[in-house]
């Protein structure tokens, strides 16, 4: 099984209980969480433990359904675990740690399938570390002005 690791922590200057409810909020996933294309079924509105989401995902160019599961939700965490299509698992979590005004969130992603081995792990590898620098990027500006 080939498997790809990605994690980032960057400190945003919007504080943790602004980060968590656009994280939390399904609603704004397609404003920042830069690999979701849009969800498949309606999301619940309210993230719980335990919920299920359906979603589209674009990662490498390449599209996947990937049935999400919230493992974690809290004040200062959101850890998800998916499945897709071939094979296709992936998890990430959101950290988040109160830094002065702002807060420190780490991102961690990591995936697994059949097809990410070899240059293909290390070419997820590139682009989920890519995609999570643009999707923090968007989260502190969404954050910011929420």
């Amino acid at each position: 099984m080939g498997a790809g690791h990605i994690e980032q922590t960057e400190t945003l200057a919007a504080p943790s209980e602004k980060l968590i409810a656009v994280i939390s909020d399904p609603a704004t996933w397609g404003d920042w969480f830069t690999i979701h294309e849009r969800w498949m079924e309606e999301p619940p509105t309210t993230l719980t433990r335990g919920a299920k989401l359906v979603a589209k995902i674009f990662m490498l160019g390449m599209a996947n359904k990937i049935d999400w599961v919230v493992e974690e939700i809290a004040d200062d965490r959101l850890v998800l675990s998916g499945a897709g299509m071939a094979g296709v698992k992936v998890a990430f979590s959101f950290v988040l740690t109160p830094n002065g005004e702002g807060a420190d969130v780490a991102v961690a992603g990591d995936f697994e399938g059949a097809l990410i081995k070899g240059a293909l792990g290390k070419a997820v590898e590139r682009d989920g570390a890519k995609q999570i620098q643009a999707s923090l990027n968007k989260l502190a500006e969404l954050a910011a002005g929420a």
